[in-house]
């Protein structure tokens, strides 16, 4: 016996397939017989695979017949199938060591290959009586059911190894994504201390140009920070956490939205805006977050609409809704991508070398959704626009 063959896999790869038992049950249902099997079979052992005992044959999974003892030794060795109705009357078997030995009186085993031709084992059944087995419908059923077995083996093994990469692909996105929480986390630190140096460095009354230079490293880190959060926010729902959003009655929304623009026309004072902000009253929002969502939608504005073609910005309230939208033109976005666009990491295969990480679009869109509102994109040769959409009143929202 060789003991060094491991048949775990084979095992548990039949273990696990619903199907067996029920072919097995049928297969012992349909002849009368007791015992019936799926063996695996090499040269030197013999392993039970999966059985039905209605017999006390005493076979279980991982349990083995020293493999020269068996008739199903010989389907393997002569690549034949063996059918026997009563030992006692078979001219071939009648003498045999093997109905001895197991005390049987009618036999079958059929041959189990896989996909690529290869001998696996076989499907058997034995019985202490005789049984009507040379018949076309029992021979028929036991080859359907060794073909429905061999092809379950491939399919059984595509599917674990689709299990042990995904298993790996998890693992490895894991650890990512904890590597990227805590980047962004540690990252904010330096952030803070450049933005409160530029602030110490206005207070000095720096001459037009070192201003000038000042508010273009002012608009890169409030980029760098956007980004940041944007990773801290990406982690959060990674990891099975949903965007925080407070609802509070804001009535400085107008001002917040405002800020974001002039933070980037002071980095990129040659773009031209086109701003339409009218926000009476109060909005039950997060502020914050709206000005986040904002300043991603302004960002990808600036960084894919032509440069010569202004950005037309409008926040209104529109049939008690708060309507906010960013336009641009440029390089239309395809109806494929479009479809796309608000999930993380997706650029744009027409852009892949812009810069961003694409999630911008994604973290907008989850903001959307816990404001119960809408993020939607349309683009066309003309013009490329983000429209957002809110109830202006959480009372709505709530009680809607």
């Amino acid at each position: 016996m060789n003991v060094s063959e491991d048949f775990s896999e084979d095992i548990e790869s039949i273990g696990i397939n619903k199907i067996v038992p029920t072919l097995l049950e049928t297969a012992l249902l349909a002849t009368g017989m007791g015992f019936a099997a799926v063996a695996r079979v090499t040269e030197s052992r013999w392993v039970t695979c999966q059985a039905v005992d209605n017999i006390s044959f005493g076979l279980t999974p991982g349990d083995e017949l020293p493999v020269e003892t068996t008739l199903c030794h010989e389907v393997r060795q002569f690549d034949q199938e063996i059918v026997i109705d009563d030992v006692e009357g078979d001219p071939v078997y009648r003498d045999h060591h093997c109905p001895v030995r197991y005390q049987f009186r009618s036999y079958i085993s059929l041959p189990i290959y896989r996909a690529d031709g290869s001998f696996f084992g076989t499907i058997c059944a034995i019985d202490p009586e005789p049984r009507s087995l040379k018949r076309d419908a029992v021979v028929s059923m036991f080859r359907l059911f060794a073909r429905l077995i061999g092809e379950s083996l491939d399919t059984e093994a595509v599917l674990a190894q689709n299990r042990d990469d995904l298993k790996r692909e998890r693992n490895l996105t894991d650890v990512q994504e904890k590597f990227i929480a805590i980047l962004a986390h540690d990252l904010r630190n330096p952030i803070s201390a450049l933005s409160a140096g530029f602030r110490l460095l206005e207070r000095d009354k720096p001459s037009p140009r070192s201003s000038q230079l000042i508010g273009l490293m002012k608009g890169s880190v409030q980029r760098m920070s956007l980004l940041i959060e944007n990773l801290l926010d990406q982690a959060r729902s990674r990891d099975g956490g949903a965007i925080i959003i407070e609802h509070n009655p804001e009535t400085t929304l107008e001002a917040a939205l405002r800020q974001i623009l002039s933070e980037f026309q002071a980095t990129a004072p040659e773009r031209i805006m086109d701003i339409e902000i009218d926000i009476p009253g109060t909005v039950y929002c997060d502020s914050a977050r709206i000005a986040q969502l904002f300043s991603n939608l302004v960002s990808n504005a600036v960084t894919h609409g032509t440069s010569n073609q202004p950005i037309v910005v409008r926040a209104v309230i529109q049939d008690d809704d708060f309507v906010l939208s960013v336009a641009n033109s440029g390089t239309p976005i395809a109806g494929e991508q479009i479809e796309t666009l608000f999930m993380p990491y997706e650029r744009g295969a027409d852009r892949p070398s812009r810069e961003g990480l694409g999630l911008g679009l994604f973290i907008a869109s989850e903001i959307a959704k816990g404001h119960d509102g809408t993020l939607d994109a349309s683009s066309d040769d003309r013009i490329t626009v983000f429209t957002f959409r809110m109830p202006r009143d959480a009372r709505v929202r709530q009680t809607g």
